[in-house]
């Protein structure tokens, strides 16, 4: 049995989805999409960079639920700062509802050893929009499991200001120079970072890639955006507090990415996702 689910838009491969992972404990096991390539074939995506090992291309992936670290590497710790904890959680994938080539609906599990704490429906679908852009459209529901009520947190809650990423997470490609950063409304990191945007872009060399919320409550999400550091680009479930989930109940998030070649303007990128979350 193939671990691997290729994705085609138009024909054409864009892009990998390992389900069934090949990961140390401490980069927190998880699902991902890698690699991702423009049209053109450019990779838009990273795998297990030297400087964020856990970091797997495209992936849901928390920091912070009930004290059980999803997203890999070292859990902040208020009044020590990162800290190594044996406290890592497992995303299992437990089957496909529908596997094809332009996308899938999963089934998985969140768990800490054997306790289940979530269960999660995830929907992958990939939408052609021009000859040289597509989108990836990806939807998570995430159900507390755990038969109490649990909450998600991030390194900001915990007291690590300006470091509230948890949930949806895209790590682009590391260049000799760091990515244009622009939302519909402003330019650069510090102007994207930790604030609410109908979208916002990165442009590396060749390649350009738009997020979007797709859903009002996505949208109230803030973005967590990185250029200078690395390039990468997420949403924030838990910004300025805990974000509960009482037993039995569901978090919802949809995010659309624009894949495009070459580097977009504003009204460029505004057109492309405008497109995409139409679709």
């Amino acid at each position: 049995m193939t671990d691997t689910v290729t994705l085609r838009c138009s024909g054409r491969p864009v892009g990998r989805y390992t389900f069934l992972p090949d990961m140390d404990h401490r980069s927190s096991p998880r699902p991902y999409l890698h690699p991702l390539t423009t049209l053109d074939g450019v990779p838009v995506t990273e795998l297990r960079p030297p400087d964020h090992r856990h970091h797997v291309g495209v992936s849901v992936a928390v920091p912070d639920v009930a004290g059980h670290n999803f997203w890999g590497g070292r859990t902040f710790v208020r009044g020590q700062g990162p800290t190594e904890l044996d406290n890592h959680g497992e995303q299992r994938h437990t089957g496909f509802k529908l596997c094809d080539n332009d996308g899938f609906v999963e089934e998985l599990t969140w768990a800490a050893g054997k306790r289940v704490l979530l269960r999660e429906h995830r929907t992958v679908a990939v939408t052609a929009l021009t000859g040289t852009a597509w989108a990836l459209d990806l939807t998570f529901s995430l159900t507390n499991a755990a038969g109490a009520a649990l909450s998600v947190g991030s390194p900001a809650t915990n007291g690590r200001p300006g470091a509230a990423y948890g949930g949806f997470f895209w790590r682009a490609p590391k260049e000799p120079s760091p990515p244009a950063v622009f939302t519909d409304r402003a330019d650069g990191e510090a102007a994207a970072h930790g604030g609410r945007a109908d979208w916002v872009a990165l442009a590396g060399s060749c390649w350009t890639l738009v997020f979007a919320g797709a859903t009002g409550r996505t949208r109230e999400d803030p973005w967590f955006v990185r250029a200078a550091e690395y390039p990468g680009v997420g949403s924030s479930l838990a910004h300025t507090g805990r974000l509960p989930v009482g037993p039995g109940e569901t978090v919802v998030r949809r995010v659309v990415t624009v894949v495009a070649d070459g580097r977009l303007d504003r009204a460029g990128a505004a057109a492309l996702i405008r497109k995409a979350v139409t679709a």
